[in-house]
């Protein structure tokens, strides 16, 4: 009965938090059921495809946990062609995705800056206007995020990856290209300038406790973002954080653990979106279809040209590497079909949360 209380509460604690992150069997059960029906009476048994293209594995940041990482020497770095980046946003139009992602590792200059205004632009053009796209290129500057929103993006992705500063410098390098206050900043900025707002969390990294993962979920809902994608540490052999590896909890632990993140931010935000990631079908063939059944509502099958997709390897054993964009939609049909949910294409999949508070706005002015 205690347990059926705490999943009712209009707030959570901290400690309520890490309870039900620890919680196992018949009390997990009820859990998942929980955020599975929260999910159905807010944001439906649909789920919205949104397109990934990495184009760029080119990045100034030398993150302690990431396999593109400016130091690591033992991958091929690349940078699509504007021309492959275009047939690939053609594939999501004329497959009715109804949205992609705009990926790269993170670079600031006034060059990139430009052309991802350039392809935005020719983007919309090739879609009428139809695509919402979605950029996750890192830290930039106000100015850079206005140019964009202005050119046609309309969400942003900029994963905070641990709310605890003291743990953040021990994932990232401390130095002035590795600021916790700057990515904070930068997360604010895109809010104030009225993108649907993302960011996002590993779970299960060295040096991570339950209470940080409790308070990662109460800084994300704090934060009032519009939508999240989040799922288990992975490891690199090419990283600083690779030494660690037989410290961590087992792989499988992980795994779960991530849902049971996803299924209390489903409670917690009832109305925001909330991404499958790739990285939980790296541990469990159906991890994606798991998350999707007990909370999340985004997937973002990788259309990236295939002679690229070894090279964007954020961590080691990255499914779906080998596929092509058609074999790709194809599988996700039957492996959403299996969690009773239906793929909502032509759908755009703007955020509810976004525009509940912009209705709020309106209605205050």
């Amino acid at each position: 009965m205690v347990f059926d209380e705490l999943l009712n509460k209009d707030a959570l604690s901290v400690q309520d938090i890490v309870f039900l992150l620890q919680c196992k069997g018949d009390e997990e059960k009820k859990l998942f059921a929980k955020s599975e029906s929260v999910k159905k009476r807010h944001v439906d048994n649909i789920v919205y495809l949104r397109g990934l293209i990495e184009f760029s594995n080119l990045c100034r940041k030398d993150c302690n946990y990431c396999g593109i990482r400016k130091s690591n020497l033992n991958i091929d770095r690349f940078n699509l062609t504007d021309n492959d980046i275009l047939q690939a946003a053609e594939f999501a139009f004329k497959n009715r995705f109804g949205s992609i992602v705009l990926q790269s590792g993170e670079i600031q200059s006034l060059a990139f800056t430009k052309r991802v205004v350039k392809l935005l632009d020719k983007i919309l053009k090739l879609s009428n206007g139809q695509l919402r796209i979605t950029l996750s290129c890192g830290e930039q500057s106000r100015d850079t995020f206005r140019q964009w929103l202005e050119h046609g993006a309309t969400r942003y992705l900029l994963r905070i990856e641990t709310s605890n500063e003291d743990l953040y410098y021990k994932i990232h390098p401390h130095d002035k290209f590795h600021s916790f206050e700057e990515r904070v900043e930068a997360l604010n900025n895109l809010k104030l300038l009225g993108y649907q707002t993302g960011t996002g969390v590993m779970i299960g990294l060295p040096y991570q406790t339950y209470e940080d993962l409790a308070n990662d979920l109460l800084w994300i809902k704090k934060m009032d973002v519009d939508m999240v994608g989040m799922g288990p540490y992975l490891e690199h052999s090419g990283t600083p954080l690779y030494k660690f590896k037989s410290n961590l909890m087992p792989q499988t632990e992980r795994f779960q653990l991530s849902l049971k993140m996803i299924a209390i931010l489903r409670i917690i935000m009832k109305d925001i979106n909330i991404a499958s990631a790739t990285s939980l079908q790296a541990i469990d063939k159906m991890g994606r279809e798991k998350a999707i059944k007990i909370g999340a509502n985004v997937l973002m099958p990788n259309i990236t040209p295939g002679m690229y997709r070894n090279s964007y390897k954020l961590y080691d054993n990255k499914p779906c590497t080998d596929e092509n964009p058609e074999d790709c939609k194809s599988c996700l049909e039957w492996r959403v079909s299996i969690t009773n949910n239906i793929i909502a294409y032509g759908g755009y999949g703007d955020s509810q949360h976004h525009s509940h508070k912009r209705g709020s706005t309106l209605r205050k002015i």
